[in-house]
């Protein structure tokens, strides 16, 4: 079974409560609520004023009772303050707060607090409270928060009213604002259907469901069938997704004139039950300027928690190579029989350095190359730089006229039990994670595979000889493949060390292995996931690596280091697969919750994240020179990220199946996509990024126009008979390695 497969989130994980990573921004817009300042709902007039503030007042003092008891004098003093209560209060009566939003505290300074505290309250007194929820990314609420934010607001059999007067006002209006209007449905369609759900309208929950479950957009259904079968309140309580839509603002992005629009309806009408969960549950980020079309808003739409926020892309990423060390490179043989011509190396050196793979001049937008602490280079590691620049100098420069050779390594009799590919980064081995929970590494040069020998034989060994790196190794031992033995579920991620030493793996067990490649054995087993470990992936400079898995969080670790040294946590869905940028500052995660993220490895802030897929992303490649990012997903389609602004620059589509595998040929100029559907595609990269205009960036707005290319930038499309792709690799001369299992059936 490939990762594909299995990989797909589908059982239930124990409430695992990481919220969004950014905090809530001081932009978010606030309005005012509706004119009478009413917050009662519209259908419910027979509410009493004086009856509202008894609640009011209840609520206030079992938050004041609350602190009290925690000994927080400070904050019990400027609540009193706020809600100008002079003397000290009596017992609260028992809780049994009313349709308020906020209480008396609503416009204090302190209102977001004490709207959590209030929160609390209400959810371990178990009442129906309607109380403002702690914000999602700020706070871990437990599952009874949570759920308290769903208490009742209004008549249940009034929800396709207001649910349907809004569509019809959308409806209504001219066609540049309703395609940004229309993005209100979903995250309301899904409150709205939870609120009756947690008030045990079951009947008008199921009503409300099939009327307008079929309005939403395609790429929602997935989540539509999780939501389907919350059909009772007890199904709420633990459940992920109830915590996903609860624990984190739903984006949206609208231009200012839109924006009123609604606001003005909403005033109009007294829709007091849409503002408060667009109030509650939703962000919505304003833009000046002209309203986005249909097709800009679907291109960046498709995550679990809406678009991302424009700040969320502010952040500068220093994207550019770090300066190679000065290594001179000796000439080869045949070099030196040309008759010393000093300019044969000179001129293919210039080569190396226009396919924009290593840089010998400080890159300006490359970070400081102390930024973070990388591995001094050991004498090895020079000899392979130089067998490096030596391969480069015979690369082939790959354009629409000279496209790569491809190379298939099929994997036969598996029984779709190879769940991952990896090769060393001088095509010498490669190692195959299967679901029998072995690792399996073949040598695909003539040179075999051998272990060390045994202490005993090593303690003879001359170690002064100038051949003693081959005597250690023992001929007795010498075989084309290794299994390693040690996981104890399905292997889902392999990755080689820089050095070919070691190799990494990931598995079901949540562990990752480091495996030594000199005794075949296993050195470390990483503990820190709770749940299977989807992937992982060595730093380009080794000694760093990083994992991702079903927790939602990613792991920085050091091989010489048992915790992880960073989290990286904020997605809300499963970490499916993680990538290194060539700098080794940032990693790159992508997720079921259809997002990408970039996160800066110095000090775990995540600095960009990219919204647009409509599946679960299974892939990710930086360009070589790492200005740019490839994605791929179940949705067949590859998108292209510029980091440097933040934004989405191309889409690739033709695939028909989940894009599982994309590389970058070595000089950037091809980007190759391997899928599902059983092809190898290429695609002119070179050209995909030069037609993109630094004027097509309008930062105002934050988004351009994609143009619709695909077919110019497909170079070639390669079928197998029946091997899905699983994994790409282009080698120092540019030959692409693909590989995957044959599937018979």
């Amino acid at each position: 079974m490939t990762r594909l497969a299995v990989s797909a989130p589908g059982e239930k994980m124990a409430a695992v409560q990481d919220g969004g990573s950014e905090p809530e921004g001081e932009k978010e817009p606030q309005p005012e609520l509706p004119s009478d300042g009413s917050s009662a709902p519209a259908a419910t007039p027979a509410s009493k004023p004086e009856e509202q503030q008894q609640q009011q007042q209840q609520t206030l003092l079992a938050v004041l009772q609350f602190l009290k008891r925690n000994k927080l004098i400070e904050s019990v003093d400027a609540l009193r303050r706020e809600a100008g209560l002079a003397d000290e209060p009596d017992e609260a009566p028992g809780s049994e707060a009313g349709g308020g939003v906020g209480g008396a505290a609503a416009g204090s300074a302190d209102s977001a607090d004490a709207s959590a505290l209030l929160s609390r309250v209400a959810g371990a007194a178990q009442s129906g409270a309607a109380s403002a929820p702690a914000k999602g990314g700020e706070d871990q609420p437990d599952v009874s928060v949570v759920l308290s934010a769903y208490s009742q607001q209004g008549d249940p059999s009034l929800y396709q009213v207001y649910y349907s007067g809004l569509k019809k006002f959308i409806e209504s209006v001219l066609d540049c604002h309703r395609a940004e209007l229309s993005q209100l449905f979903y995250p309301l369609f899904v409150h709205m259907y939870l609120e009756l759900v947690y008030n045990n309208h079951e009947s008008e929950a199921k009503a409300f469901f099939e009327k307008f479950s079929g309005d939403q957009e395609c790429y929602y259904q997935d989540d539509l069938r999780v939501l389907s079968g919350l059909t009772k309140k007890e199904h709420m309580k633990g459940n992920e997704t109830l915590l996903d839509f609860r624990t984190s603002k739903f984006v949206l992005r609208i231009s200012r004139d839109s924006y009123q629009l609604l606001k003005r309806h909403l005033q109009e009408r007294q829709n007091n039950q849409i503002w408060n969960i667009i109030q509650e549950h939703l962000y919505i980020d304003i833009f000046d300027g002209m309203p986005r079309s249909k097709s800009q808003i679907d291109s960046m739409s498709g995550s679990l928690a809406g678009e991302a926020r424009r700040e969320a892309n502010k952040a500068k990423v220093f994207y550019g190579l770090l300066k190679e060390p000065e290594i001179e490179v000796p000439l080869d043989d045949e070099d030196e029989e040309a008759e010393n011509e000093e300019g044969k190396p000179k001129k293919k050196k210039p080569k190396k350095d226009s396919m924009g793979s290593k840089s010998k001049k400080q890159d300006p937008n490359a970070p400081q190359q102390n930024r973070i602490p990388l591995p001094e280079l050991k004498d090895s590691d020079k000899l392979d730089k130089i067998m490096y620049m030596k391969e480069a100098t015979k690369r082939i420069r790959l354009g629409p006229e000279t496209l790569p050779s491809i190379c298939f390594y099929t994997f036969l009799n598996v029984y779709q039990g190879l769940t991952a590919v990896d090769f060393t980064d001088d095509s010498s081995l490669i190692a195959g994670g299967f679901a029998d929970s072995t690792v399996r590494v073949w040598s695909v040069t003539p040179k075999k595979l051998r272990k060390v020998k045994s202490a005993a034989d090593l303690s003879l060994i001359d170690k002064e000889s100038d051949d003693v790196l081959e005597r250690i190794m023992d001929e007795k031992t010498a075989s084309e493949s290794k299994i390693l033995y040690g996981h104890s579920g399905p292997v889902y991620g392999v990755s080689f060390s820089p050095d070919r030493n070691y190799l990494l793996s990931s598995s079901e067990d949540g562990t990752v292995r480091l495996w030594s490649l000199q005794t075949f054995t296993c050195l470390v087993a990483y503990k820190g996931h709770n749940y299977p470990v989807w992937d992982t992936q060595f730093s380009p400079y080794g000694y760093y690596f990083v994992s991702g898995g079903h927790d939602r969080v990613a792991r920085l670790w050091a091989t010489d280091h048992y915790q992880p040294l960073r989290m990286f946590a904020g997605h809300l869905g499963d970490i499916t697969c993680t990538r290194f940028h060539p700098n080794s500052n940032y990693v790159a995660t992508g997720s079921a919750d259809r997002t990408i993220r970039l996160w800066d490895v110095l000090n775990g802030h995540c600095v960009r994240v990219f919204t647009g897929h409509k599946g679960p992303i299974h892939s990710l490649a930086f360009s070589p020179n790492g200005k740019y990012l490839a994605s791929g997903s179940t949705d067949g389609r590859v998108l292209l990220w510029d980091l440097g602004h933040g934004l989405m620059i191309g889409e690739l589509k033709g695939h028909t199946d989940t894009v599982y595998a994309l590389k970058f040929s070595r000089d950037g100029e091809i980007l190759a996509s391997g899928s599902m559907d059983n092809t190898v595609r290429l695609w002119d990269a070179f050209k995909a990024f030069d037609d993109v205009e630094t004027d097509d960036f309008t930062a105002a707005t934050g988004h351009i126009h994609l143009p619709d290319n695909s077919q110019e930038l497909l170079l070639g499309t390669y079928l197998t008979k029946a091997t899905p792709v699983i994994h790409l690799h282009f080698t120092r001369r540019n030959l692409l390695l693909a590989a995957g299992s044959y599937n018979s059936q």
